[in-house]
């Protein structure tokens, strides 16, 4: 389990991004916006970044998927803070339940959690997918509602669901021939 740094930047913007970090990091384009992110492996957020504020990541799980091996072409990245009464709960049913079954989806390469110690949201659950259609699959839906997921998800707040493609593959307007 390895904790990361991340990135959070607004694609739509001519600011470039720069450094030698960029080689090591593993970059996402949301499928519909601008929302870029970048995640670094290391002890120490990157020096240069272009604009953006990085994030500490801590690793609480991290499960291979049932499509282990497979590229990735798409990041699922749901994030959320929790009612302070249902974190142990939270906890318990991403780690015991929701996490490995989710992985355990074919067409899942990974899926990982993540908690932002000092900032919110607090949890981050990413799901490398071989392909964006595994989220309508019958087996990703059945993990989705089990008894246990419909006691813990109204306690969700804040919440938020992107769906990323591969940063290196999804076609980017220059911010010469942008419009503002």
């Amino acid at each position: 389990m390895q904790d990361l740094w991340l990135l959070k930047h607004d694609a739509s913007t001519a600011d470039p991004l720069a450094g030698p970090w960029l080689r090591e990091a593993r970059s996402w384009q949301a499928v519909d916006g601008h929302l870029a992110y970048f995640y670094v492996p290391g002890p120490t957020p990157p020096a240069e970044s272009g604009t953006g504020e990085w994030r500490r990541l801590a690793c609480l799980q991290d499960v291979p998927g049932a499509s282990a091996g497979r590229v990735a072409t798409h990041h699922y990245v749901v994030e959320t803070n929790v009612l302070p009464a249902f974190e142990d709960e939270l906890n318990a049913w991403y780690a015991q339940e929701h996490l490995p079954g989710l992985a355990a989806v074919p067409g899942t390469v990974r899926a990982a959690r993540y908690i932002d110690p000092t900032g919110s949201p607090r949890y981050y659950a990413c799901y490398d997918l071989a392909d964006p259609e595994v989220l309508g699959s019958p087996a990703w839906l059945a993990v989705r509602a089990t008894a246990w997921s419909s006691r813990v998800r109204p306690a969700f707040r804040n919440t938020r669901r992107t769906m990323f493609a591969s940063w290196h593959a999804r076609p980017r307007p220059r911010p010469w021939e942008q419009t503002r």
